[in-house]
């Protein structure tokens, strides 16, 4: 964001293949990877003509089940599991907790020390020498994009913790996202996982480490969410609103991927080890009350910051109106949130006593690193509290 000489990297999936109906292509994609696929899936009905496509291009398939977020233990045990059964290839369909249970244990297939070694946190945080096994993201939600993010978010359940395996060899090797598999989403999925989305093109967006690649897809994913989000949730069916939440969802992880996050991941990591939250809504709900800190944060203490330009132009895009300024934003998301009725963090049993010690692990949580502005503690509480 700021003047002078522009350095940049990018990375994403090797391969990123997107249309309505792709999912039929998926064995002769996975043919050409593997002859032996651990297929990682949820609750998803599409799991079985998933495993049908394979079996007809000739690929063999053993399966792990993801129920809720994935956990330490989980990709222990898929990985175990793959390598006991000769794994060359992984296929992931399902959201965002299932395609990072996916890339963790296509990584552990290759690198084979104990997990926690190669973990931020509770590990040593040792890096992945070896390049993870051949993977394929298909996500059924519109989200966390994390078909083309390069880390896993895993629950240490002992320690009530969620850290990442981080790698920028767990990149896919092909993204498959067909906008069909979110048709069926219940409204409050839609809702959670959207707002996600929106998220991810937001902090981006406002980031200090944003690239002009970055800004690019996360305009294109602003824009597409603010005019798809409110239609997807009152029409499941509507295929074109459902296709531009894929797209945006997309964009947010290729502008995360890249440029970071901010406050209200921050604060999401934290929060969904100490509470039965699911990451959306966490997303979801701090939302707006970030955005107003980080505004008035920004005026008050870096007028000149780029960033303060960049709520304005985000503004401008969800609102649609050529003359909002940042508060606009604000006022727009919190209406946003509350029409598609995604629950209070009070509802997970979040009460004001608890906010000093979800601050202060907060505050140290790598994506806060990405926030246009240091919050103070202070700020970090009232933001915790709107959310209540």
């Amino acid at each position: 964001m700021g003047a002078g000489a522009v350095n940049f990297e990018f990375a994403t999936a090797a391969r990123i293949i997107f249309g309505p109906g792709k999912l039929r292509d998926v064995g002769t994609l996975a043919a050409a990877l593997g002859t032996r696929a651990l297929v990682v899936h949820g609750a998803s009905a599409r799991t079985g003509p998933l495993v049908d496509l394979l079996h007809a291009q000739g690929v063999t398939t053993t399966s792990l089940r993801v129920a809720g977020e994935p956990t330490t233990t989980l990709v222990e045990r898929g990985a175990e599991h793959a390598r006991r059964e000769r794994c060359d290839l992984v296929v992931a369909l399902g959201g965002g907790s299932v395609i990072d249970a996916g890339k963790a244990v296509a990584a552990l297939i290759a690198n084979r020390e104990p997990l926690v070694e190669y973990l931020e946190v509770v590990g040593r945080a040792r890096p992945l020498t070896e390049r993870s096994a051949p993977m394929i993201a298909i996500p059924t939600t519109a989200g966390t994009g994390a078909e083309v993010t390069r880390n896993a978010v895993l629950m240490v359940e002992e320690q009530q913790v969620k850290v990442s395996l981080r790698s920028a060899s767990m990149l896919p090797t092909i993204a498959l996202i067909d906008p069909e598999l979110t048709r069926t989403l219940p409204a409050s999925v839609t809702a959670s996982t959207g707002l996600d989305a929106l998220t991810q093109c937001l902090e981006p967006f406002v980031s200090p480490h944003a690239t002009p690649l970055t800004d690019a897809v996360a305009r294109e994913g602003l824009q597409r969410a603010a005019g798809a989000l409110r239609r997807a949730w009152h029409d499941g069916n509507d295929m074109a609103a459902r296709t531009d939440m894929s797209i945006a969802s997309l964009c947010g992880g290729l502008a995360l991927a890249n440029a970071k996050l901010g406050a209200v991941h921050g604060f999401a990591a934290p929060l969904g080890g100490m509470f039965p939250i699911p990451h959306g809504e966490t997303c979801a709900r701090l939302l707006a009350p970030v955005t107003e800190a980080n505004v008035r944060a920004l005026r008050a203490r870096a007028e000149s910051s780029a960033a303060l330009a960049r709520y304005d132009e985000a503004a401008r895009l969800l609102t649609g109106s050529p003359t909002a300024r940042a508060e606009d934003a604000v006022a727009w998301l919190r209406d946003l949130v509350d029409e598609l009725q995604v629950p209070r963090l009070g509802v997970y049993g979040v009460t004001d006593a608890d906010v000093p010690r979800i601050v202060e692990p907060a505050r140290r949580a790598s994506s806060m690193q990405g926030n246009p502005i240091a919050l103070t503690d202070e700020e970090l509480g009232e933001i915790l509290r709107a959310a209540l």
